[in-house]
């Protein structure tokens, strides 16, 4: 709703009136101050006119968080079937669930959810088969918002370093803990992010952090990532830099890992988050010095394992699909690598467990997974329980048995044990969940894009449902940063199913289910192939008459916030609601804030050049919404302590939309409060998130009381 004159801060116009146009609620929004900001690109002017609310820390900032609040709850405060929506949550969330299990020392660790946990407890059993609860993280704070981040055992099981994020903050705490009394050790370490933790035998372990940086922890830029050993028993503050302090060298990302024999230290590092430099050392050699094995970050690649000389890599170095090689430590270069596993058609991803290697597959984003020996040799493919998606495989070499899980978009997940030698898979866990997978079915099709690229999608709804183009969809995606949607269970997407709605997910180009190809589709320049993906998406929903325009929600996250924030201004005809989450909005100034800069390679930047610019600035979604334009109705969520895409992005997006759409569609922003990009959210939080963004998706599509079955559209409107 454009605004006419913009004269205070923040007023707080909260009245509101029924309109009869489509039972909405009229809406008048707080009036947002406008300033003078402008910065010149290549000569070329653009404003900027909400830049203030990039400061998180300002009194300003807050009071224009409130209202903007007020007003969204005040909405949603009439959606007759919010609170149904929340109780259906909380009954169908209300399971028992595991993780897969593993072993550390004389134990054998999981974690539970009883069902509404706000944090799942980490529990242990001896060899007898006795549980007893071992961490837990729902003591860590009275309201869940402390949440437990990793966990890193000591080859021997005796000590645990395990992180905890504060409100969501991908700024983390280190606490060291006696895993056989449960007491804690030394003082907490604080101020480190994006970081393992790697054991040196029990004398301490290696880290990864940033120089606190000055201004807003939250927001201001972190540039140099640096490699630090803590020695147990000293302080913090006498911890050496192993890597990452070279003048004249930066790298935004630096991480740590230790071989299984501990022998071999491994450091890769980077500037983006895709290609990577390898080094190694040989801590099992006296004053042995770091090896450099790639220099340059030409590719993705890691050291799997070891076995005494040789090491075991896998990598996407001329190998677009990625394949295992092996070399030697004294030969480590890729002149001398020797290809263990071979590339094929299909991505390859790998883990090691009970002294084999496990080959996973993925064919059209469905898992197919293979055992191999330590020779190249393959033992067998893996009958796994149905079509979908496999995670796990991985363990100690002396393991006998494993655990995987299995999981598709209407089958909850399973935990099954895997005996190495014979191959044999059973059950280990099946969830006690009220919810029915017979009752709905998920079907892969292809579609072509704008250009005729050929892009997977699997559809879920439930069994019956007849196409008559009047069924509630919501179209994700994400497309990006070589990250792949296989097929999982949601407990959030099932209270959807169950009231009609279908669910479709495209693999669109950026992802990596067809390899570093597909991701390099979808980056820089050819940014735009991933909205054409997702747009011909919702064409085939519409054409098919799976739904209609009216019947249709987009929703992403982070960078999927991206994906949604271009398609409505790209094209706010195609579809009736849009959620844009965590977004990256602001395509000219993303690299500004928090590790942004590292997402160059998928992006670029705005300062690389005129043609880089114009290209950001053609779709970036902050910049291309238009006066006077029917957007559809838009609820915009976010989190107040987001350092990852901070929250300014949804911000300025929320501002100009509000003061430059048209017609009657709500254009609201949700702001959670002590939380962050997604991880470690509290239970009781995500269920109250879920209600508002589904009941206000229902309820724009013109429900007045839930659909309850599928295809029935006789439910009041």
């Amino acid at each position: 709703m454009k605004k006419t004159a913009i004269l205070a801060l923040v007023t707080p116009l909260l009245w509101y009136s029924c309109g009869k146009k489509e039972d909405h609620m009229k809406i008048n929004y707080p009036e947002t101050k406008k300033t003078d900001t402008t910065d010149v690109y290549f000569g070329a002017e653009v404003r900027d006119p909400y830049r203030w609310l990039e400061d998180d820390r300002s009194a300003e900032t807050a009071a224009w968080v409130a209202e903007e609040n007020k007003v969204t709850q005040k909405y949603l405060e009439q959606i007759p079937f919010r609170k149904q929506l929340k109780e259906r949550l909380q009954e169908l969330w209300n399971y028992e669930r595991l993780s897969s299990p593993f072993r550390e020392g004389d134990y054998t660790y999981y974690s539970k959810n009883d069902g509404l946990q706000d944090q799942s407890v980490i529990y242990r059993k001896n060899d007898e088969g006795s549980e007893e609860m071992f961490l837990d993280p729902n003591t860590f704070s009275k309201d869940g918002t402390v949440s437990l981040g990793g966990l890193s055992f000591t080859k021997d099981g005796k000590l645990l370093a395990y992180s905890i994020s504060e409100g969501g903050s991908d700024w983390r705490k280190v606490i060291v803990m006696d895993a056989q009394t449960r007491e804690i050790l030394e003082d907490t370490l604080t101020d480190i992010k994006f970081s393992g933790m790697a054991w040196k035998g029990n004398e301490g372990f290696f880290y990864s952090s940033y120089d606190k940086p000055e201004g807003s922890e939250l927001s201001a830029k972190t540039d140099q990532h640096k490699l630090y050993f803590h020695k147990l028993g000293t302080s913090q503050k006498e911890d050496e830099v192993i890597f990452g302090d070279t003048p004249g060298q930066k790298h935004r990302y630096v991480f740590a890992g230790l071989t299984e024999d501990e022998r071999y230290l491994t450091i890769s590092a980077s500037n983006s988050t895709s290609g990577n430099k390898l080094f190694v050392k040989d801590l099992g050699t006296p004053g042995s010095e770091i090896i450099t094995i790639l220099d340059h970050t030409d590719s993705d690649t890691g050291i799997l394992d070891s076995r005494g000389d040789t090491l075991y890599l896998v990598t996407n170095l001329d190998a677009p699909n990625q394949k295992v090689v092996t070399a030697t430590i004294a030969s480590p270069g890729p002149e001398h690598w020797a290809d263990l596993i071979p590339e094929t058609e299909n991505v390859l991803n790998v883990s090691t467990g009970g002294g084999y290697l496990f080959a996973k597959y993925m064919v059209d984003a469905i898992s197919k997974v293979y055992q191999y020996d330590y020779k190249g040799q393959q033992v067998r493919e893996i009958a796994l329980p149905g079509v979908g998606t496999s995670g796990g495989f991985f363990g100690k070499e002396d393991q006998e048995v494993l655990y995987y899980s299995f999981t598709n978009y209407n089958t909850p997940g399973r935990i099954y044990s895997y005996e190495v030698n014979d191959g044999v898979s059973d059950l280990y866990w099946k969830p006690e969940i009220n919810f029915s997978p017979d009752n709905y079915m998920s079907e892969q099709v292809f579609y072509n894009s704008k250009d005729g690229t050929r892009i997977p999608m699997i559809i879920t709804y439930k069994k019956g449902t007849e196409l008559n183009g009047k069924n509630p969809t919501i179209l994700y995606g994400y497309g990006g940063f070589n990250i792949s949607l296989q097929p999982s269970f949601s407990t959030v997407n099932a209270i959807w199913l169950e009231q009609g709605g279908i669910y479709a997910v495209p693999n669109l180009r950026g992802g990596g289910e067809y390899g570093k190809k597909w991701h390099d589709a979808g980056t820089k320049m050819q940014k735009q192939n991933v909205f054409d993906d997702f747009i011909a998406a919702a064409e085939y929903l519409i054409d098919n008459q799976y739904t209609s325009s009216q019947y249709l929600a987009i929703k992403g996250g982070s960078n999927g916030g991206l994906l949604v924030g271009a398609t409505m201004t790209q094209r706010p005809d195609l579809m009736k609601v849009a959620l844009p989450a965590v977004g990256v909005l602001d395509m000219l100034r993303y690299h500004k804030f928090t590790a942004g800069a590292g997402w160059a390679y998928d992006y670029g930047t705005s300062e690389d050049n005129e043609e880089m610019f114009r290209y950001l600035l053609g779709y970036s979604p902050l910049h291309n919404i238009a006066n006077d334009t029917v957007y559809p109705s838009t609820l915009i969520t976010t989190a107040d302590h987001d350092d990852r895409v901070v929250p300014a992005h949804s911000f300025k997006f929320a501002a100009t939309l509000q003061e430059k759409h048209s017609g009657e569609n709500p254009v609201l922003i949700r702001i959670e409060t002590d939380a962050g990009h997604g991880a470690g959210t509290p239970i009781s939080k995500t269920i109250e998130q879920t209600a508002d963004v589904f009941g206000f998706t229902l309820y724009e599509m013109g429900y007045r009381t839930l659909p309850v079955q599928a295809g029935n559209q006789s439910a009041e409107k």
